[in-house]
């Protein structure tokens, strides 16, 4: 082989090697930006980061599961530039180990806790009147997030314990990895009922609210954000002032959330 086609080779391998690379790295190496958000954030987060991009701000990817599991993941060296969590608890995990920017860390949401049933249920429960939730599940299931990690299970036990109703459904209960995974047994009919987020209930049109957990019953439900340690780029800051600003709180405001802390910041 002439040296002329051993350098057309390897110039053309290299060029195969270069792409194959590009296609196996990870969103982040590639320039986008990738941000770690509670389950529950789904449908709210990628509006607001369709609008990011559509605004020429640059590329955003998400990343979608408890907030058990993203914490261990950015634990475990994870690249997510922005964590959202469900509760304060995994935020407080990440920042015990130094793996946020402490001084942009802040509360961002608020959500209200409720209990779903198929749409074509009759199922109907006042938990400030009282109920026999177990008698209302029956022979079927309740579906809620696993109460040992996930933070919308925790709130759900809290408030099924403190309006004495746990002991009673306990049995019944099927423990999901998020509260995606509850609402989607139920809208197949899998489960008689499960506990989600108000904002998760409204986003199917096959379940319906069955009943809303009276505040006072749970831990109050709050979403802090802040930016990854090691990660706190110029674009990790943009994209955290857009989503802490005036555009990004109308499209949290549209799916039900409630805006925590002070005055949303000008983007």
């Amino acid at each position: 082989m002439s040296d002329r086609l051993r350098k057309t080779t390897r110039t053309f391998l290299g060029a195969i090697a270069a792409s194959l690379l590009a296609i196996a790295l990870p969103a982040h190496a590639t320039g986008d930006l990738t941000i770690f958000a509670a389950a529950s954030l789904k449908n709210a987060a990628e509006d607001i980061g369709k609008a990011y991009e559509a605004a020429g701000k640059g590329k955003v990817v998400f990343s979608f599961a408890s907030s058990a599991e993203l914490a261990k993941q950015i634990e475990n060296g994870a690249p997510a530039s922005i964590f959202i969590s469900a509760d304060k608890k995994w935020m407080d995990y990440v920042q015990e180990r130094n793996l946020i920017v402490a001084e942009s860390r802040r509360d961002l949401l608020g959500n209200t806790l409720t209990l779903i049933a198929p749409a074509d249920s009759s199922m109907t429960a006042d938990f400030k009147a009282g109920v026999d939730l177990a008698a209302l599940i029956g022979d079927s299931k309740l579906a809620m997030a696993d109460p040992d990690s996930v933070p919308a299970g925790r709130y759900g036990k809290a408030a099924l314990e403190k309006l004495g109703l746990w002991a009673g459904v306990e049995p019944k209960v099927v423990r999901t990895k998020d509260v995606r995974a509850t609402l989607a047994l139920v809208e197949r009919g899998e489960a008689a009922a499960g506990v989600v987020y108000r904002t998760d209930a409204l986003v199917s049109d096959k379940i319906r609210i069955a009943g809303e957990f009276p505040a006072d019953s749970h831990p109050p439900i709050v979403y802090p954000i802040a930016i990854v340690a090691e990660h706190d780029s110029d674009a990790a800051k943009s994209f955290y002032s857009f989503l802490t600003g005036d555009e990004a709180r109308a499209v949290f405001e549209k799916y039900g959330f409630t805006i925590l802390g002070p005055g949303a910041a000008t983007n």
